[in-house]
């Protein structure tokens, strides 16, 4: 036991970690779905922050901060940096801001703009959600800071079955097959990815573990974290003392099926949580001090966008979301702000120890992760949903086939057009230098 004390802390590294509720104090509209009617009218489980902070001795730091919401937007993100770096110094590269997508949290900020119903009042109540929710995070991140403990780091991988390509199969027949042992159609990523933090006698302080699958359970009225948080708080059971983050993968064109309980979405919950377990039990790849950090934003070219004329005739036909867009665009051009020729995606990525993690924003289709899963050199593991949630994100496959993550999502994101067809080519080459950088800056550490 003294020899794997004596490792343990000759790890170097030490982490910090803490929990703060998020869960709205007065009626909210939901995020997530256009069908609602209202807003939210009660509580099925609590919001909440949690924040996961890394150093191994040197001047760098790393803090990811994992949120029960379905989004945030970059306004939201560059308010939120400003005041962790005011208040701790941390630089924008230094945090991530990684949100689970559940689809029973509040709207917060131009998230899915044009899909809302707001009237001034619910929208100052946004507003006002938005202000507690930076007090909040900073609070959080504050205590994580206070709370160094020497750790040691490692890389484990798990795997996760109830993801399904919701592209390439219907709902309503998927629980037939599954029950007949027949397999699902279209890509799907079950990997569970791991990054453990122990103390030096061996108890788990926190874990970041992630996975692949939209957070839609749940469709109801009522704050939820859905699947996502239902497995965080059945690990920090497990573990007592832990905080757990969940870390969103490319799940974008993935659901859990089948869905719409709230006993569905807990049982999705503790198996993933049990794969989580399951793997922290093995022996898992233990991570050699060294971190960096990095943070760009890359220019994603959008496809041609519509005419003013275009938009005219949009803003007075039947489609209200296409209408809903189309007047907001043409707000804009009344105001002298150009429609979008491309937008600033942003691509972050740590080295931690051996792991590159690289954290993209918007909703990324399951291609990514597989493709990146081949070209990043392992251990490697992808996030999605984290910093500012834009838009979907198709790969170049999605794209061509069309339809709600390939097309039509970007109507309720109020983006003007569709990506252009080669927005897969520059993202995972953004992606690849960002990793080629930090594995050069550590090569010597």
């Amino acid at each position: 036991m003294l020899i794997a004390v004596a490792l343990l802390v000759a790890s170097g590294w030490e982490v910090g970690v803490a929990k703060r509720s998020i869960t709205p104090q007065q009626a909210l509209w939901m995020a997530g779905y256009a069908s609602r009617t209202g807003p939210a009218t009660g509580t099925e489980s609590e919001l909440n922050a949690r924040v996961f902070a890394l150093r191994d001795g040197g001047k760098t730091r790393a803090v990811a901060v994992a949120l029960d919401l379905v989004g945030i937007d970059a306004g939201l993100t560059a308010r939120v940096k400003k005041r962790l770096f005011d208040r701790h110094g941390l630089s924008e590269a230094e945090v991530v801001l990684a949100c689970s997508h559940t689809h029973c949290g509040p709207v917060v900020g131009s998230t899915l703009r044009s899909m809302y119903p707001l009237d001034d009042g619910l929208r100052e109540r946004s507003r006002a959600y938005a202000d507690y929710l930076i007090d909040q995070i900073d609070a959080a991140t504050k205590e994580a800071l206070g709370r160094w403990t020497p750790c040691s780091l490692s890389w484990h991988m798990g795997e996760c079955g109830f993801a399904v390509n919701r592209r390439a199969n219907k709902e309503a027949e998927v629980p037939a097959i599954k029950a007949a042992g027949k397999p699902l159609a279209g890509p799907v990523d079950h990997r569970v990815p791991v990054l453990a933090a122990r103390s030096t006698d061996g108890r788990v302080l926190g874990l970041l573990f992630g996975y692949a699958c939209h957070a839609t359970t749940l469709s109801f009225d009522r704050w939820c974290a859905d699947y996502p948080g239902f497995a965080s708080t059945s690990l920090e059971g497990l573990y007592p003392g832990a905080t757990c983050l969940f870390l969103a993968g490319c799940g974008a064109d993935q659901n859990p099926l089948p869905r719409r309980t709230v006993a569905l979405a807990k049982g999705y919950g503790e198996e993933l949580a049990q794969s989580v377990a399951k793997a922290v039990a093995k022996p898992g790849l233990a991570m050699p001090k060294g971190l960096a950090v990095s943070l760009k934003s890359v220019a994603l070219p959008l496809a041609a966008a519509p005419t003013p004329a275009d938009l005219e005739q949009q803003a007075s036909g039947k489609d209200k979301y296409l209408a809903n867009r189309a007047r907001t665009l043409l707000a804009d051009l009344k105001t002298g702000q150009p429609l979008r020729t491309d937008y600033p995606f942003p691509v972050q990525a740590w080295r931690i120890g051996n792991l590159n993690l690289v954290f993209l924003g918007g909703e990324v289709v399951v291609d990514y992760s597989l493709r990146l899963a081949k070209e990043i050199p392992e251990p490697a593991w992808v996030a999605s949903y984290c910093n500012d949630v834009m838009a979907y994100i198709p790969s170049q496959r999605v794209l061509k086939e069309g339809g709600y993550e390939g097309a039509t999502s970007m109507i309720y994101y109020g983006l003007p057009a569709s990506w252009r067809e080669d927005v897969e080519r520059i993202l995972v080459g953004s992606v690849l230098e960002r990793v080629r950088q930090l594995n050069q800056s550590t090569a010597g550490q």
